[in-house]
């Protein structure tokens, strides 16, 4: 590559990220976040309540979302050198968000494609008997996501799976951190934790 072109490609890369990022950020806003008086799975309350499958499992929101999170998770592979192969996390939040990244990482030819997989909330009690469906086998490196961390434990909990499963968490992507302490819980057991968008972004207050 000529003097000066990596750093135009990267900066280009730059533009197109924030580009989309801005995108995903309104269409998150338009669709996923309410305000009113929410009882939340963790057991608390809430003024706001942010649903992100109405924009994870909606064909454009899926595709941003895709674009957002491969090129965060490829560029912190590409910083630790990480060998990361797959991304997964408890279904179902995470799924659609597992399935956008892979799908995404492999039409743009990144330089990492990654496998998909699924962690269940219980083994299925036929077949193979599996807590973890998909593309993960036994000592895989992976990243471990989920659309929206409140208090931490479904994700810890799809950590715990992996780790059960003789995987290797390299960190977790999450699309939403709602800042209530679960990203600083999984960070105190030794995780990094990346997120995409915090909730004064989505939520202005």
């Amino acid at each position: 590559m000529p003097f000066g072109g990596r750093e135009l490609l990267n900066g280009r890369m730059s533009q197109e990220f924030d580009a989309d990022r801005q995108k995903l950020l309104a269409k998150l806003k338009e669709k996923s976040v309410f305000f009113g008086d929410f009882l939340l799975s963790s057991g608390g309350r809430s003024s706001f309540y942010i649903d992100c499958r109405l924009t994870t499992l909606d064909p454009e929101g899926a595709c941003l979302v895709g674009k957002v999170m491969n090129a965060m998770i490829q560029r912190e592979i590409e910083a630790t050198g990480l060998p990361v192969v797959g991304v997964g996390g408890l279904t179902m939040g995470a799924d659609p968000v597992a399935l956008a990244i892979g799908m995404t990482s492999w039409m743009e030819s990144s330089p990492l494609v990654l496998k998909v997989f699924s962690v269940r909330k219980a083994p299925k009690a036929h077949g193979q008997t599996k807590l973890i469906e998909g593309g993960f086998a036994e000592s895989d490196t992976v990243v471990v996501l989920d659309d929206v961390v409140t208090k931490g434990d479904s994700t810890l909990r799809a950590i715990e799976s992996v780790e059960a499963a003789g995987g290797k968490v390299a960190f977790v992507a999450v699309l939403v951190d709602r800042e209530e302490g679960g990203a600083d819980k999984i960070r105190g057991l030794g995780h990094k934790v990346m997120a995409a968008f915090r909730r004064l972004e989505l939520t202005g207050g």
